[in-house]
């Protein structure tokens, strides 16, 4: 059963985590039951925010909609978590900084221009992504982990292994 807007009402200038499957998408609540978001631009029907092609375009478009209309039938939380670490502005200025966006063709960059980042910084007036550094982390992880697999076999092949004059001598 999907979430309803009064099992927690948003308040003004929260931000709005969006679950699509393999990541979020992310936008900011201005009221009356409406939010703003940075969706991609696409004119291929169907390509929302919740669509892949949200990562493979180069624009997006700064869009008021209902919040219903945004989350569809996906999971959803209110998520203020950078709270902890940067003020959030007053949301007067959220507001109008969002409205004035809205209509607005952006740059879009999975890695430094995407929703989250729109969101974050109309709230706090700093754009970061969790999604993408924890992506980044996890990347990373991989790479170090596959590096010390492939190290480990190599030395235990240069311990363990017999050398070249070794299998030479043997034939």
């Amino acid at each position: 059963m999907a979430p309803t807007l009064y099992d927690k009402k948003p308040e003004i200038g929260d931000l709005i985590e969006i679950f699509r499957g393999s990541y979020q998408h992310w936008a900011v609540y201005v009221g009356d039951g409406f939010v703003v978001h940075l969706a991609p631009s696409s004119e291929v029907p169907n390509a929302g925010a919740s669509s892949m092609m949200s990562v493979l375009t180069e624009n997006a478009m700064v869009k008021k909609q209902e919040l219903w209309a945004v989350v569809g039938t996906n999971k959803w939380k209110i998520n203020n978590s950078l709270d902890d670490k940067y003020e959030p502005r007053p949301v007067h200025i959220i507001v109008r900084e969002a409205s004035a966006l809205v209509g607005a063709e952006l740059p879009y960059c999975v890695f430094r221009g995407n929703c989250e980042h729109f969101a974050t910084e109309l709230r706090y007036g700093k754009a970061e992504s969790r999604q993408v550094r924890k992506a980044g982390e996890t990347v990373m992880v991989a790479g170090l982990t596959a590096a010390a697999i492939f190290g480990f076999v190599a030395l235990a092949g240069a311990f363990f292994g017999e050398s070249k004059e070794e299998k030479k001598n043997k034939q």
